[in-house]
């Protein structure tokens, strides 16, 4: 797995062994940030479900000020925190251990990433409300085509959304 572009544009990142983490695909990425370009330099910028935490990295790649990351996987957190130390990022990032929703609804962000394990379809509606109490802005689901989420969530309404293979990204915004 590599960054994309920006700052750090083909470095390579740590990733896990096994299935316990699906990376989100590099072309799936470009097209998130190509859509992004010109909101996420400044932005905080919260990954979700990070996994190893390439989303988050390419937002600090391309010029996010901060970046959140939460996982609930120790290995997965452990990764995440080794591909920072190895871009020298970890003082602009902030990683959780932890359920999405506990931290979700308390943090600040302009944007926010979450892409939940497929098969835990509770988790886009319990994360998405804690995003609505948390005034985030921009919000962007990453979700199976066979799954499709709520149309709103509180104040938060799909405005858009990219279908690429067997991947969607679904756009919310206030």
């Amino acid at each position: 797995m590599r960054i994309i572009a920006g700052e750090f544009r083909s470095r390579k990142l740590q990733s896990m062994p096994g299935d316990d983490v699906r990376p989100t695909p590099d072309k799936m990425r470009q097209t998130l940030f190509n859509i992004l370009q010109l909101q996420i330099e400044g932005a905080v910028f919260v990954d979700a479900y990070a996994g190893t935490g390439a989303v988050g990295i390419e937002a600090l790649s391309r010029g996010a000020r901060r970046c959140v990351f939460i996982e609930k996987n120790r290995r997965a957190v452990e990764v995440i925190h080794e591909n920072l130390a190895t871009l020298g990022l970890a003082s602009r990032a902030e990683v959780f251990s932890s359920k999405a929703a506990t931290v979700l609804d308390r943090t600040r962000a302009d944007i926010a990433f979450l892409d939940p394990p497929y098969e835990m379809s509770k988790e886009y509606a319990t994360s998405l409300n804690a995003l609505d109490q948390s005034e985030t802005p921009l919000v962007i689901v990453q979700h199976s085509s066979r799954f499709t989420p709520q149309e709103e969530y509180g104040r938060l309404r799909r405005y858009r959304t990219i279908k690429q293979g067997d991947n969607c990204l679904s756009f919310y915004r206030r």
